[in-house]
């Protein structure tokens, strides 16, 4: 009963049905209470989504596969130092880490999320030396920055082990099915032994497959019979030499003594029945093509590679010179015929067990050859396969690798060098939108992850990001159907409502975003890019304090979440804490040194500073970083005309306005150059333009002022204008 619900438990869970295999697991641990189908039970509630159930019949348990589980629970469950105590307990300190890489896996989440990088690198480096295939445990140490070279994690040597371990488990696979059948069939060997070829003269033909150990045997006695029966007509005239020396004519060649006895009386020979139904169709021939040389060596007339048999009667019986083959001819009325007949019969049974013994032997050995080259052939399959994997892996994870270090452009080299079935996957082509991405080429990101959409419509991850790409765009009808269609898919996804979030943003509706970008962090408080989304929409509404927190709480889930410092260091440059805003910028630049945004607000914090310089240099760092992104251009201006040099600002201005010709800004800043430099029609000439191109409202006014004040005395003119 046991054995049976264990097993339909099993089953349930293959298929998906979980609820079914939750109440058969509880009718098993109400009968058995054994710990190890209350692991069952805890597996069962997982599957079905009740952490809190596998906590409660879990806790106190000490097997290593039962404190596996309780931890699982717990982290399902939030419970971090709990689920860290149970894989490390304190009080003991030289226990193993339970269920080996998954196990070290675990625990350096638990690190991860309690903000200890080092631990976490090292358990999650342990965990990919246990198992070179944990592609999860690599990606986090891609994500904490501190992977080494997919070529040297999954090297040749690594190929090579898992080649080992891979063949070890197949013959130890191989073991325990020998071992289950010695079990199932304990007599089999004793049978082997005590029944000797000998023994099979004593029954009946038909009788062969009822001997215990020899289930092929019957099979292999016609064969044998059959082969014989076919040759008789090249084998039909006796040898000389045994005639020579034996006093006994050699008899027809007949199936069976019953086939002998008819003959005798008169009866015509019955035909011989072919009974090869059950035998598959390539060992019928094979048998078919031993049997041939094994009887052409019996019956060979040279008598070179066997003695016969008859040779060996013939030693045993004496020999008459007087007699010859005449006296054995006419009528056949001997005497002495019937102990004849019981001699060649005799005869004839033991060729037939020695040609069934011969044929066992050479099936034998050519079975073990046969089994030594599949075995070889499995084991080059294995060897190709194992490093065509890795090389995959390798490919993959130095992409990756590349990516989370945000050196985009090598990134995405690399990815072009996979084969076009990897290629076109939506995993892949969502880092490649999300590389074009982080490069601020946000044409191309809209290209791969639309390409991603479509191949995958239900994949989720990485459609935050593409609704961020929509959202810089302005496709404002685009985003607001990718967000539709991802709520249909889970609603309960944080990244589909993340997509909702963006949709409002757009629209400049913040408050209703930010009840959206909440919803995104109540669904799965692990995803950072939520409350950094939150951080902006308080940021927008002005509320600092709240959009600090935020920006904290993504950085606890993810030290190495950019976005954070940089959301940071906006709200610091704004409240005018600039060494504060200088120190969260330059984090984020560290983070992602070339992302040319960062150069250029950790250079505005710089002039903030009066570090006019260092301001310069990291302006400069920006432009030769990107140089379509107008920003860091617009803040060089700013600088020189800080420090008075006002042909050097319109120069770059005027490259600007190559770039970006319809921003307000660029030509009220040109407006303040014309009005230094005394050429006050051009200077009324930018400002126009600027109020043409509809500024903020915030700008509108103070554009107007600089207007209205073209012809006053610089004196006159207050200092916030422009």
């Amino acid at each position: 009963m046991e054995t049976l619900m264990v097993d339909r438990v099993h089953s349930s869970l293959r298929l998906f049905m979980n609820r079914n295999a939750v109440f058969l697991c509880e009718r098993l641990c109400a009968q058995f209470p054994a710990e190890t189908n209350v692991q069952l039970l805890a597996t069962c509630y997982l599957h079905n989504n009740q952490p809190y159930a596998a906590y409660h019949i879990l806790k106190g348990k000490k097997l290593p596969e039962s404190r596996y589980l309780f931890a699982i629970s717990c982290f399902r469950m939030n419970l971090l130092r709990e689920a860290e105590e149970t894989l490390c307990p304190v009080n003991e300190p030289n226990v193993e880490v339970p269920s080996g890489a998954t196990g070290h896996y675990l625990l350096g989440l638990i690190y991860r999320y309690t903000g200890r990088v080092a631990a976490a690198a090292e358990q999650f480096t342990q965990a990919l030396t246990l198992d070179p295939l944990l592609w999860a445990a690599y990606e986090e140490l891609c994500i904490l920055g501190v992977a080494e070279n997919a070529n040297e994690c999954f090297t040749e040597a690594t190929a090579l082990r898992l080649q080992q371990e891979q063949t070890s488990t197949s013959n130890l696979e191989k073991s325990n099915f020998v071992n289950e059948n010695r079990v199932l069939s304990p007599n089999v060997s004793a049978s082997l032994v005590d029944i000797s070829p000998k023994h099979i003269k004593q029954l009946p033909a038909n009788n062969a497959a009822e001997v215990p150990g020899y289930p092929h045997l019957r099979a292999t006695a016609l064969h044998v019979q059959n082969s014989v029966q076919s040759n008789v007509g090249q084998f039909d005239s006796p040898s000389p030499t045994v005639t020579q020396t034996s006093g006994i004519v050699p008899p027809p060649l007949f199936r069976n003594l019953h086939a002998y006895q008819n003959t005798t009386s008169g009866d015509a020979p019955a035909k011989p029945k072919v009974n090869a139904v059950n035998q598959p169709p390539r060992r019928k021939y094979l048998d078919e093509a031993r049997l041939k040389k094994v009887t052409g060596r019996l019956f060979n007339p040279s008598g070179d590679s066997v003695p016969r048999r008859s040779a060996r009667l013939s030693r045993d019986t004496p020999i008459n010179s007087n007699s010859n083959i005449s006296q054995f001819g006419g009528n056949g009325s001997d005497h002495s015929s019937g102990s004849r007949y019981e001699a060649v019969d005799e005869m004839w049974t033991d060729n037939i067990a020695a040609t069934s013994s011969s044929l066992s032997i050479a099936e034998g050995r050519y079975f073990e050859q046969d089994k030594a080259e599949r075995t070889l052939s499995q084991d080059s399959k294995m060897a190709t396969g194992i490093r065509e994997l890795l090389g995959l892996l390798r490919t993959l994870g130095e992409g990756y690798r590349l990516s989370c270090l945000f050196k985009c452009q090598e990134a995405l080299e690399i990815y072009r060098k996979l084969p076009e079935p990897q290629f076109n996957t939506g995993w892949v082509l969502c880092q490649v939108g999300k590389a074009y991405f982080e490069l601020v080429d946000y044409l191309e990101a809209d290209h791969f992850f639309e390409l991603a959409h479509r191949l995958s419509p239900c994949t989720l991850e990485g459609m935050d990001i593409y609704s961020t790409v929509l959202y810089h765009l302005n496709e404002e009808m685009r985003l607001s159907y990718l967000a539709q269609e991802l709520i249909s898919v889970d609603r309960l996804s944080p990244q589909a409502w993340c997509a909702v979030g963006n949709c409002f943003a757009l629209r400049k509706d913040h408050e209703t975003a930010l009840k959206n970008f909440q919803r995104a962090v109540q669904l799965d408080s692990r995803v950072a890019y939520a409350h950094t989304l939150c951080g902006h929409e308080y940021s927008a509404l002005e509320d600092y304090e709240n959009s600090v927190k935020f920006y904290r709480c993504a950085l606890q889930v993810d030290e190495r979440h950019y976005n954070a410092w940089y959301g940071l260091g906006v709200v610091y440059l704004r409240q005018e804490k600039f060494e504060f805003a200088e120190h969260h910028f330059r984090r984020a630049f560290q983070i992602n040194p070339r992302s040319s945004v960062l150069m250029c607000y950790l250079g505005m914090a710089l002039h903030a500073l009066k570090r006019d310089e260092d301001a310069l240099e990291m302006m400069e760092k920006a432009i030769f970083s990107d140089k379509k992104n107008p920003l860091p251009k617009y803040q060089k201006a700013l600088i020189l005309v800080g420090l008075q040099k006002y042909q050097e600002a319109l120069d770059e201005l005027e490259q600007l306005r190559e770039i970006a010709p319809h921003e307000s800004s660029m030509y009220a800043l040109m407006g303040k150059i014309y009005k230094q430099l005394n050429i006050l029609d051009k200077a009324v000439f930018c400002f126009g333009v600027a109020l043409d191109l509809k500024p903020p409202a915030a700008d509108l006014a103070i554009i107007k002022s600089a207007m209205e004040k073209v012809h006053l005395p610089d004196e006159l003119m207050e200092d916030d204008d422009l």
